[in-house]
């Protein structure tokens, strides 16, 4: 495929989209921030508050994450009293995870400062403009799949 575009005007554009992608970043991480957790803290409790009851691995795959960051995450936010794990009866090693009271109040604190940071930000944006984002945005993931999915083949291959 022949490329079309401008090279020095790409990288002017990806430049401000990692910039951009920095300063979302920040901005979420300063609410949170202020509720009381992180983002990844804010993950597993958001997570948890739409299924509880998985364990730590299932955990880490949804979260795309490590089972040894997972664990860490857990144990801290477990000594905050956020979340508990359970022994499973079919298998005394492994636990499942729930949250608490505290918990879920804290995923809904957390839940509400992202709304709010929406409403000042993308919340800005009409419909329109909404849809011309979300529809660029679709194409740049799927250009990324297309070049992670050589390097996936001969990863598998070899």
């Amino acid at each position: 495929m022949q490329n079309r575009t401008n090279p020095e005007r790409a990288m002017r554009v990806w430049l401000r989209l990692i910039r951009l992608e920095a300063r979302m970043q920040a901005a979420v991480s300063e609410r949170l921030r202020m509720v009381g957790v992180s983002i990844p803290q804010c993950d597993v409790l958001t997570t948890l508050s739409e299924q509880e009851g998985v364990n730590q691995q299932e955990l880490a795959k949804r979260l795309y994450v490590t089972k040894g960051n997972i664990s860490g995450l857990l144990d801290r936010l477990e000594a905050a009293g956020f979340v508990e794990r359970r022994s499973l009866a079919s298998d005394r090693r492994q636990y499942s995870i729930h949250l608490t009271e505290a918990g879920r109040a804290m995923a809904e604190r957390a839940i509400a400062a992202q709304h709010n940071g929406l409403e000042t930000t993308l919340g800005r944006l009409d419909e329109a403009e909404l849809d011309t984002l979300e529809a660029q945005l679709l194409r740049l993931r799927d250009i990324m799949r297309e070049q992670e999915a050589p390097q996936t083949a001969r990863a598998g291959g070899t």
